[in-house]
């Protein structure tokens, strides 16, 4: 039995992944930073499994990495913990540099401490692009981050290719272009749209506000991009890829999509824009090509960009219908005496 260590486990992308390597016989095990109140909507459903454990560790911590090494003794490493919100990169760029960038490399320097052969994958993103020079983007596209989120992902990228380079380090990075799912948190556009449209279809909400309707962004559904992450270490030689669909949609064509799923027409009555949500620099368009990934991982997207904006769409109606169950109910007090 495989066994891997998987960071960022109660995120989108570490619950996933933890899902598929269960599905492949692995036991698996997640790192998660110790708090007072823990957030596992996404690996609620885990806790029960015998080849899952949660581990606590934390990237600004290197000795709990390599304590996490220790218990885990994986194979293969997955590192999807950051602070991995763009907007908020402006609000927090110093933890944001050193979560996000410092942190992958404390982690491959707690494996090169740990000694032991394991293979590292680093969840690189297409913020590192920013100013697109090359469209669409590839592994050789020049780098121009326009957030302190994309430039401590570039740190991150690239300290994984020097220790692959310096030590012999089995190192990929898998540049990640947007990615979502029923599981994405809450502050992500995709996500604030898809709850905000259900809430509005069951008469909870009657408007919401985001920023730059006209950004254009190369979305996927996560569950197929974590499949080429597990790829990626399956390979002879490690090689860093670009994972994406090599189609960019604007959020205009996204809230198109979504208010469809509800048989809503004219969007427009119900968003506003609000100065708040602008990027103080802004990324106007992503669009990646993963002609690579496709050649020598056999990996392509599978899930139709309508598909996965209704799975996500129907997942949030049926909790904002839990909500307006509990709304309806009356509150009773309990005799305590």
């Amino acid at each position: 039995m495989k066994s891997a260590l998987v960071t960022g486990i109660n995120g989108q992308d570490g619950s996933y992944m933890a899902d598929l390597l269960l599905d492949k016989g692995y036991k698996v095990f997640g790192m998660e930073r110790r708090s007072s109140s823990l957030n596992r909507d996404n690996t609620g459903h885990l806790e029960d499994n015998e080849n899952f454990q949660f581990l606590n560790g934390d990237l600004v911590d290197q000795n709990s990495l390599l304590r996490c090494l220790k218990i885990s003794e994986p194979d293969e490493v997955y590192n999807f913990a950051s602070q991995s919100f763009v907007y908020e990169s402006w609000n927090t760029p110093e933890y944001t540099g050193d979560a996000t960038g410092l942190g992958v490399l404390r982690m491959l320097e707690a494996i090169r401490e740990y000694g032991k052969e394991v293979r590292f994958y680093q969840a690189s993103s297409s913020e590192m692009f920013g100013r697109l020079v090359e469209n669409p983007a590839r592994e050789s596209t020049p780098f121009y981050p326009r957030s302190p989120y994309g430039v401590a992902k570039l740190y991150g990228h690239w300290i994984t290719v020097n220790y692959r380079e310096s030590y012999d380090m089995y190192n990929v990075s898998g540049i990640l272009f947007n990615h979502e799912s029923e599981r994405r948190g809450y502050e992500f556009v995709t996500r604030k749209i898809t709850m905000n449209v259900a809430k509005i279809s069951l008469g909870l909400s009657d408007s919401f506000a985001l920023g730059n309707l006209d950004s254009m962004r190369d979305w996927g559904y996560a569950p197929d991009f974590i499949e080429a992450a597990w790829l990626m270490l399956q390979q002879d030689e490690p090689d860093d890829y670009v994972i994406a669909t090599g189609e960019a949609k604007s959020i205009r064509d996204f809230l198109d999509a979504a208010f469809g799923c509800v048989n809503i027409s004219g969007w427009e009555r119900f968003v506003t824009q609000d100065p708040r949500f602008f990027r103080p620099a802004e990324v106007d368009v992503l669009c990646g090509d993963c002609s690579l990934a496709k050649e020598k991982l056999g990996w392509e997207p599978r899930t139709p960009f309508n598909d996965w904006v209704k799975s996500m769409v129907d997942n949030d109606l049926r909790l904002a219908k839990r909500e307006l169950i509990l709304r309806e109910q009356p509150i009773t007090f309990r005799d305590m005496s």
